[in-house]
């Protein structure tokens, strides 16, 4: 097999289809996989890609769909009901495994598999689109102006933007779940919405609050930082409110809530048009503060978050395809360094004196 070529499961899903819409500006060949046959095959024939169609519950059709692929892009979630079935497949198949998930339990669970890909020589790389590469490049950043950072936090916003299903779909399933940060060294549970503060991400001043973002993990790899907050943006009234969540987070928690927000989310677009994708942009801020108190800020702008989500994870796939890899649990900073985010045109970085 080309080494221009990998296995793009989900790939008619929404972010899977800019993944594969795309590939060929980066010289790639995506095999369109999922289970839908019907969607994969026109998908496919319109491309002029070939395509394979199984399910994930299927082990021996899995593997055998993985046979002589060197590696998998992973774009079908909710990432927790979906990676392990993946992961364990690539294991058996000698296939390096990436995927664009953002859930804090999917980069620990795959961090746990670590000895497993060392044996076999392979990578594993969750969160290889918007959902952690920006905000891991900017922890690495700041921890290498700061090297005795004991504490950082990342907040990110999306300024004329949409949520996919897939993401909405995500969020419907953790309705009621509360929220993470890392404290001491430990992913501490705590409270949706714990903490709320302002941030300038340069084009606007917005409120935020803490969510249980991926680099709640995927930092700690990074940088060794002990102490980490993850925050979005959300209306000032919206945080008040959350503050009462707990008094109905089992409400959230059941079947019946959940799937009637998932069948309004069925309702709506797909997820953002193209004109939306080209003129929206996403931020990150972060900043890192060490014992003595002293502090770093950085800020990134960035393109809108799915277009960035399929460049950046065809940047990562060529450079494993390309043998630019290394064996084991790996995060995207942590391997290929700060700079990974500025080779993602649109991308630009300020350190902002405090």
């Amino acid at each position: 097999m080309e080494n221009n070529t990998f296995l793009l499961y989900g790939a008619n899903g929404y972010t899977g289809r800019l993944i594969a819409d795309m590939a060929r500006d980066y010289g790639l060949r995506p095999i369109l996989a999922g289970r839908n046959a019907t969607a994969i095959k026109a998908q496919a024939d319109q491309l002029g890609l070939d395509y394979r169609v199984f399910d994930l519950d299927d082990q021996r059709s899995l593997e055998n769909a993985l046979l002589g692929v060197p590696l998998v892009l992973h774009a079908a979630g909710p990432f927790f009901r979906t990676y392990k079935k993946m992961v364990q497949a690539c294991l058996a198949t000698n296939t390096h495994y990436l995927d664009i998930t953002g859930e804090i339990g999917v980069f620990e669970g795959v961090k746990r598999m670590n000895d497993l890909a060392l044996q076999a020589g392979l990578m594993l790389m969750p969160g290889v689109g918007f959902d952690v590469v920006p905000t891991d490049c900017m922890a690495a950043f700041l921890k290498q102006e700061q090297p005795d950072a004991t504490h950082l936090k990342l907040a990110f916003a999306t300024i004329g933007g949409k949520l996919s299903h897939g993401t909405s779909m995500t969020m419907a399933e953790g309705l009621g779940e509360g929220g993470a940060a890392r404290i001491d060294g430990k992913i501490t549970k705590q409270a949706l919405g714990k903490k709320g503060m302002w941030v300038d991400f340069g084009k606007k001043k917005l409120f935020t609050m803490t969510i249980p973002w991926g680099d709640v993990s995927t930092a700690f790899v990074t940088t060794g930082i002990p102490n980490i907050e993850t925050y979005t943006t959300v209306a000032p009234k919206q945080f008040k409110i959350l503050k009462w969540q707990f008094l109905f987070n089992w409400a959230l928690r059941t079947s019946m809530v959940r799937n009637y927000i998932k069948k309004q989310i069925a309702q709506k677009p797909a997820g953002p048009s193209a004109e939306i994708r080209e003129t929206a942009n996403s931020y990150i801020w972060g900043q890192v503060q060490n014992a003595a108190g002293e502090k770093k800020t950085a800020r990134l702008v960035c393109p809108e978050g799915y277009k960035l989500t399929a460049i950046s994870s065809l940047i990562i796939a060529k450079k494993v395809l390309e043998g630019n890899f290394k064996p084991g649990y790996q995060t995207p900073a942590g391997l290929y360094g700060s700079d990974l985010v500025l080779e993602i045109p649109g991308v630009s970085r300020t350190l902002i004196q405090d």
